[in-house]
């Protein structure tokens, strides 16, 4: 590539003209594309920031002013410009580049990123320090029409329209369209009201008539009621400018000259700036532009046709989740789904489209999501929240306060729990089994394939009462075991395959995995009972001490992190009526492969599980 082959940071990239720029952008896709189609990632959202990212680093002097990414998702093309083209083809890889922004893996990357509406709070902090310090830089926040749903983000918003500290937040609106008229109006607006001639002026103006008697009060009242109501018909950001935030925009957020212009411009405003940039998610792969959802996280692709060279024909647990939910709903008209900007992720398409008005998505909004169902459920409704298990920890606190604490019958659909993969720390459904068993009057269990999911499903909207989650993984069943079905009943679990030497407990998907560990065991001579718990919260006591009575050693592996785990429940029940190994994923955030990778990485794979058993085995000899 004549332009990207020589840059290896922004300073290389400022050497260039800039009207060579748009040729740079022009590689730059290219190279994502080619790049994304190899490893997967998230495609659309990092197409539609090329142009966003080359203004911003031909512009500002990273990394001394620092860049705060909102998610971070669109990070890709910031990491090639800063010294990481030649490592993309790991990313999301086993120790490789992550696929968010990582203080550990460069200096510009200032702040880790991965949910969402979290980067105008960061920046505001950074910014803060940096003026207590009393250095000198910029602080920019890039911020996603959809991360501003949540509340988060408006209460960052709030605290810096208030605050006067000098913060530049760039609004990548990617849903919006500019209209020809308004847009140039706007524009125009925009340029008067942010040119610092104009600021100055304005603040000369408001001096002079503060410093005269009563009339001068008169004519500021006056002038200020004029301004306002005109700028209420005519400045599109007029939210931000109430919030005390200078408002600049819209601006074509794929025209470099016009972005370099309003960086230079809002380098010279003092106090919070929120600019209007608009992007096009997916811009410049057509496929991309035609489906931006389909191609928002993608695995590895068919450049020329568009397709995912994985395939699959099995249903994934998020599916079969959201076509048992749309049964339920046919048969009882209470059922509501509720999502936070997930309704295609967890299963919910199909239920949109059957039941239009008996579905709430929220936004990017975990904390309202969950009040809102409790509301629901106040009234006799049966609200089914569905959230990844990552981001239900968002909504902890309304968990317990709105929920839990008032017994009310809503139902949490657990998606991604568990190990998810290449998306790393930030995503790792590892932490919702503990806070939400130290939960009281709340429900947990785990379904250990698409069968029981159903059937939990049912049960937990049907014939439960107060508060019930249900975490399932990520994707399809990976190991298949024929289990034999029973009905559900509240805190009870069954014997999935009889033995004599040793009791492996396990609950969700690691069921099969205990299976599968059994029967390579068989070659050591060793015959495993294998538990399938189904409840995570209440455990099936009776069952654990009826089965290590016969046995006498446990293996307890939970995909999951120890602390308070049910796997540490289980060993200070047993604690002395068997000699007990526990298996869970460590104390620590668990970087980013693949979940295989993963699993066996931290010996929670079968083989795994049969070898540690084996040594646990003749130490009890």
């Amino acid at each position: 590539m004549k332009y990207l082959d020589k840059i290896n940071s922004p300073d290389d990239l400022k050497t260039l003209k800039t009207s060579e720029l748009p040729l740079v952008a022009n590689e730059l896709r290219e190279f994502v594309i080619n790049s994304v189609s190899k490893t997967g990632g998230h495609l659309a959202s990092n197409l539609g920031v090329v142009e966003l990212t080359v203004a911003m680093h031909y512009a500002f002097n990273t990394p001394q002013d620092k860049i705060v990414w909102d998610v971070g998702h669109q990070s890709y093309v910031h990491k090639i410009l800063t010294g990481r083209r030649e490592d993309m083809l790991t990313l999301r890889q086993l120790n490789g580049l992550s696929g968010f922004p990582k203080r550990a893996e460069s200096s510009y990357d200032c702040f880790d990123t991965g949910h969402s509406s979290t980067s105008v709070s960061a920046a505001m902090g950074i910014a803060r320090a940096r003026d207590l310090k009393n250095e000198d830089y910029e602080v920019v926040a890039v911020i996603g029409d959809g991360a501003l749903t949540g509340g988060m983000s408006f209460e960052a918003l709030n605290d810096a329209g208030r605050s006067n500290t000098k913060l530049i937040i760039i609004l990548n609106d990617n849903e919006m369209s500019i209209s020809k008229n308004v847009g140039g109006l706007s524009k125009y607006l925009s340029k008067v009201r942010t040119d610092t001639r104009y600021l100055s002026t304005k603040k000369d103006l408001e001096n002079f008539l503060n410093n005269m008697p009563l009339a001068g009060r008169k004519v500021k009242a006056f002038l200020k009621r004029a301004k306002d109501g005109i700028k209420q018909m005519v400045v599109p950001g007029m939210l931000f400018e109430e919030l005390g935030l200078t408002y600049m925009g819209p601006i074509d957020g794929h025209n470099i000259s016009e972005l370099l212009d309003a960086f230079k411009t809002a380098k010279n405003i003092e106090g919070p700036l929120i600019m209007h940039v608009i992007t096009k998610k997916g811009r410049g792969y057509r496929f991309a532009e035609q489906k931006p959802n389909e191609y928002h996280g993608v695995s590895p692709f068919d450049i020329e046709t568009g397709k995912s060279l994985k395939t699959s024909t099995v249903a994934s647990y998020s599916e079969i989740f959201g076509n048992k939910l749309c049964e339920i709903a046919e048969k009882n008209g209470n059922v509501v789904a509720i999502t936070a900007a997930m309704t295609d992720g967890t299963g919910l398409d199909g239920f949109a489209k059957k039941f239009p008005k008996r579905i709430f998505d929220a936004g990017i909004a975990e904390q309202h999501s969950v009040t809102m169902a409790a509301g629901l459920a106040s009234n006799g409704i049966i609200p089914v929240v569905a959230l990844y298990s990552s981001f239900l920890q968002r909504a902890y606190d309304q968990i317990v306060h709105d929920v839990a604490l008032q017994n009310l019958h809503v139902v949490f659909a657990v998606d991604r729990a568990g190990l998810v993969g290449n998306d790393g720390e930030t995503h790792q459904g590892v932490f919702d089994e503990s806070f939400l068993m130290q939960i009281p009057n709340m429900t947990v269990m785990s379904p250990a394939d698409y069968r029981e999911l159903e059937s939990m499903l049912d049960y937990a909207v049907n014939s439960m009462s107060g508060p019930v989650a249900i975490r399932y993984p990520r994707g399809s069943m990976r190991d298949y075991v024929n289990l034999s079905y029973r009905k559900i009943e509240t805190g009870k679990g069954y014997v999935a395959e009889e033995g004599s030497h040793v009791t492996i407990a396990a609950c969700g998907k690691m069921v099969a995995t205990a299976v599968k560990a059994r029967e390579i065991l068989k070659s050591s001579g060793i015959d495993a009972e294998v538990l399938n718990l189904r409840f995570i919260k209440p455990l099936d006591s009776e069952l654990l001490l009826s089965s290590v009575k016969k046995t006498g050693k446990a293996v307890i592996i939970d995909e999951t992190v120890p602390l308070g785990s049910f796997a540490s429940e289980i060993k200070s029940l047993l604690a002395d009526k068997a000699a007990v190994m526990v298996r869970t994923l460590p104390d620590d955030f668990i970087k980013h492969g693949s979940v295989e990778e993963l699993l066996k990485e931290n010996r929670l794979d079968a083989e795994s599980i049969a070898e540690d058993t084996v040594r646990f085995m003749r130490r009890q000899v």
